[in-house]
């Protein structure tokens, strides 16, 4: 199946708040990230953001293209720079009327990604800031190359949709009881384990989904590739 769209992909930059799918403007390419990840934020008429979704190397970024349409109210903003490969909209239109198991599979990764929005929305509204601090870590954590990686009070605050000071005071617990270290701009991950304990149902459900439908080893840290 890759073999099939390889000679139309070419590998791409992602640079830090790098904006790969502007809101209301068609879409030129589709992303499919190797490392890094983006975040895709709903933007209100105030101008305040917040975060109803994340991609990295488990999925792809220009699901409308997929779902047959040019344009969406959705950003996709790079929150961790890397690379990835990317593929023109109208090559990428032609290779799923070509290849209908490419276009089946992405069909599942739109469910899954269907299905964390979904639970963010749920989980934004039911769920206190310490255990949403948790599932979005431990969501970073397993699209991370490692243990550590670039992370910010503004962009965290702008991903729970809550103010600074409640995230400092979030992130504090959490690096009180040994599960994180966050100093100068960088989140690291010591107590995975103890961090899944602290999170809400939610993340498990997402997680537990994605193995279904790609068969992802239960409890390995990391994500499927489509």
């Amino acid at each position: 199946m890759l073999e099939a769209i390889w000679p139309r992909l070419e590998p791409a930059e992602l640079a830090l708040r790098e904006v790969l799918q502007p809101i209301g403007t068609p879409v030129r390419h589709v992303y499919f990230p190797e490392t890094g990840w983006a975040s895709m934020l709903a933007y209100l008429e105030d101008g305040d953001a917040a975060e109803v979704g994340l991609v990295g190397r488990e999925g792809m970024i220009g699901l409308p293209v997929l779902l047959n349409a040019d344009s969406d109210d959705i950003e996709a903003l790079v929150q961790c720079p890397g690379t990835a490969l990317r593929m023109e909209a109208g090559a990428f239109r032609l290779a799923l009327e070509a290849h209908p198991d490419l276009r089946d599979l992405l069909l599942r990764y739109a469910l899954v990604h269907h299905s964390q929005v979904a639970r963010t929305a749920a989980c934004n509204g039911r769920h206190g800031i310490e255990q949403r601090l948790a599932r979005w870590l431990l969501m970073g954590h397993d699209r991370a190359e490692g243990d550590s990686y670039p992370m910010t009070h503004e962009f965290l605050s702008m991903m729970l949709g809550v103010r600074r000071a409640g995230v400092t005071v979030a992130a504090g617990l959490l690096q009180k009881a040994g599960f994180i270290r966050y100093a100068a701009g960088r989140m690291e991950i010591t107590d995975r384990p103890g961090l899944e304990s602290a999170a809400c149902e939610c993340y498990g459900i997402v997680r537990r989904l994605s193995e279904a439908q790609f068969g992802l080893a239960p409890g390995a840290k990391g994500t499927y590739r489509p």
